[in-house]
């Protein structure tokens, strides 16, 4: 007879997970590929004046599901893709970016354009998973290296980062505090 041996489960108390932050964003996170290939799970703030730009990932999975404050998001293939104002864009049913409020949920496929952002003064929380891990762990700990440099975003280097983590960046990152 064969033993077979079941893996832990994983519980993550509020406030714990390696915590990366600058003026721009926070990213706790909270499962990554180390406890599941499934997917990564992250606690995200989104502050104030924060656009993380209209992109596509060309294998990646992503969920989000906002807890508090609220976003402008998109999820869908606009008639026309624009480089500057995704927030303008409409799909050939007629979809536009909405407003997220708590409980909403947005599921990205591989290849769908998507994008949020903070319009508002007050921060958004969200939580967001990626499949598979752990591109999005290394994207973050990249990008945040980045945005924590201070001054202006250096829009070559995120370009840069996301063309190495399968991410085509449609609209600019841009992080105007209010």
């Amino acid at each position: 007879m064969t033993a077979i041996q079941a893996r832990d489960g994983l519980i993550v108390p509020p406030g714990h997970g390696k915590t990366l932050t600058t003026a721009a964003q926070r990213v706790t996170f909270k499962v990554t590929g180390e406890h599941t290939p499934t997917a990564s799970t992250f606690e995200v703030e989104v502050p104030p004046g924060f656009d993380v730009g209209a992109h596509t990932h060309g294998h990646s999975e992503e969920l989000f599901y906002v807890l508090e404050g609220e976003l402008d998001v998109l999820a869908f293939e606009p008639l026309v893709r624009t480089p500057d104002r995704w927030r303008d864009w409409e799909s050939a049913s007629g979809e536009r970016a909405v407003r997220a409020t708590p409980g909403t949920l947005i599921l990205v496929p591989p290849g769908c354009p998507h994008a949020f952002a903070n319009p508002t003064g007050e921060p958004a929380r969200m939580l967001f998973q990626a499949s598979p891990p752990p591109d999005h762990e290394r994207y973050f700990e990249e990008l945040m290296e980045i945005l924590g440099s201070g001054g202006e975003v250096d829009h070559a280097a995120v370009e840069e980062l996301r063309r190495r983590y399968d991410i085509e960046q449609l609209t600019p990152l841009r992080h105007s505090p209010a």
